[in-house]
């Protein structure tokens, strides 16, 4: 039987409408006419439901010890939360655009109130220069029509690599075409001097893991360790994801 949806709370800001749903176990963060933005299974908040996610988190596992971490876009925290919980990570900065998102996330969507993390409210573009450096940066960066047009700006997304510490990786959640790629390739190609990897995922999304430097290569070997060490704390495997890596195509 379909468990009924129960909406929890509506708020209308400058940007439109963010809503918060509950299905089951099951808590929704949506965006505009029904845009699904986060899904948190409220029993366990640092489960990460969705394929895009756990290919962000295994992104992260390119690192061997990340203390820093800078997440564009918090969304429901979900992403964050899984990162706090099963990460080394000693200082978290968030930049969320809206403020009702993270007023949402932290009392319906059970974000924690962790003395790591610190949200800061603003556009990501003016707010990246003020940042502080990071081992890792995630870029999630979505409106309810797609994503924002600073996710795929030249200058936006070479700021967000230098903006890397070295041996620091760049993991951005990007759509994926009919094709397979993702969107703006022929622009990441040559910014990135196709010196990154793609995680294809379900969702439809390409995944990309971006490193700090040129010189700097992925330790696939050590990233399938790392996950393996993980995997029952977590509660899944990511090899699948692992196996699903390619180089820039």
């Amino acid at each position: 039987m379909d468990k009924q949806e129960e909406l929890l709370a509506e708020v209308r800001d400058e940007f439109g409408l963010v809503r918060v749903l509950q299905v089951g176990d099951y808590r929704f963060l949506e965006f505009g006419a029904a845009v699904e933005q986060s899904c948190v299974f409220m029993r366990d908040p640092s489960w990460l439901e969705y394929d895009y996610t756990r290919a962000m988190l295994m992104g992260a596992l390119c690192h061997p010890a990340p203390e820093t971490a800078l997440f564009l876009g918090l969304g429901a925290g979900t992403l964050t939360q899984a990162c706090l919980e099963f990460l080394p990570l000693e200082d978290v900065e968030a930049i969320e655009l809206r403020p009702a998102v993270p007023e949402l996330a932290m009392r319906y969507l059970g974000l924690q109130n962790d003395s790591r993390l610190y949200v800061r409210i603003g556009d990501a573009v003016e707010l990246l220069e003020s940042a502080e450096t990071a081992d890792l940066i995630f870029v999630d960066l979505y409106t309810d029509v797609g994503p924002a047009a600073a996710h795929l700006a030249w200058n936006f997304l070479k700021r967000c690599q230098e903006k890397l510490n070295p041996d620091g990786w760049l993991i951005i959640n990007q759509w994926g075409t009919d094709d397979d790629k993702p969107l703006g390739a022929a622009l990441l190609r040559g910014l990135f001097h196709r010196h990154y990897w793609e995680c294809p995922v379900k969702e439809g999304n390409v995944v990309l893991l971006v490193p700090a430097e040129l010189e700097q290569t992925l330790d696939e070997e050590g990233l399938r360790q790392r996950a393996a060490c993980l995997a029952p704390r977590l509660g899944y495997s990511l090899d699948s994801l692992i196996a699903a890596l390619r180089p820039a195509s």
